[in-house]
């Protein structure tokens, strides 16, 4: 497997090429924003590692430019442990972030579970899910509202643009039809196991969700809240 470290320190830099270059990883290196996305284009890792105080391009500039063209796994590994500066990350598109200091084994821990959970599927192995006449394809991650044109007809196909957060949100509740989901999950999955109390972001959140997916925002049919407890989606019979 090979990952791509994008971090200005160079110590920081060797001491994360010695370490997983001992534990059978494929270590590619890069010093500042620019250098890091000429990498990926050129190396094609399995995973991307980086810092957001970089120089030329900082993380956030590089998750969006990787964005634009892969959905390679993004792992941000930064000082900064503003939860302003882990939400900005995370909607621009990482997958997961770790605040330095860090201990080798929970990025260990990080890594294995970012190539688990968006690990490449099989196309057509993953279902199309209905919400109405909202068509969720998680193989192909893409939102579709079918709709009716005149007279009853087919209407042209309208894309719905999701944020990277709030596709993960709708794919963990998608992947559990008819279960109780709980906040303390959903925090844990979306922005780690420190973010536990942080209610306020999913409420926003599945609010968004609700505008842009469900028939009647204010009366929710398929991403219902269970007070006090977390979330539910309640497909169609």
């Amino acid at each position: 497997m090979k990952i791509l470290i994008a971090d200005d320190d160079p110590q920081i830099l060797r001491a994360l090429r010695v370490t997983l270059g001992a534990r059978g990883y494929d270590v590619v290196t890069a010093r500042d924003g620019a250098e890091a996305l000429a990498a990926a284009a050129h190396e094609h890792p399995d995973l991307v590692m980086l810092d957001l105080g970089m120089p030329h391009l900082d993380g956030i500039e590089v998750i969006a430019g990787l964005r634009g063209w892969t959905q390679v796994p993004i792992l941000v590994v930064s000082g900064r442990s503003g939860a302003a500066d882990k939400v900005d990350a995370l909607d621009a598109g990482a997958d997961d972030y770790v605040t330095k200091p860090f201990s080798i084994d929970e990025l260990l821990a990080r890594i294995r579970a970012l190539t688990r959970r968006l690990g490449p599927v099989d196309s057509g192995a993953e279902p199309v899910i209905m919400l109405g006449t909202i068509a969720v394809d998680l193989s192909a991650r893409s939102v579709v509202r079918t709709g009716t044109g005149s007279g009853g007809a087919p209407g042209k196909p309208e894309a719905i643009r999701l944020t990277p957060t709030e596709w993960r949100i709708l794919e963990f509740l998608l992947r559990n039809p008819g279960k109780l989901v709980s906040r303390q999950s959903l925090l844990t999955d979306i922005w780690g196991p420190h973010h536990t109390t942080d209610s306020g972001y999913l409420r926003l959140y599945l609010a968004q969700l609700r505008k842009k997916l469900e028939p009647d925002p204010a009366h929710p049919r398929y991403l219902l809240t269970e007070a006090g407890m977390g979330y539910r989606f309640t497909p169609d019979p």
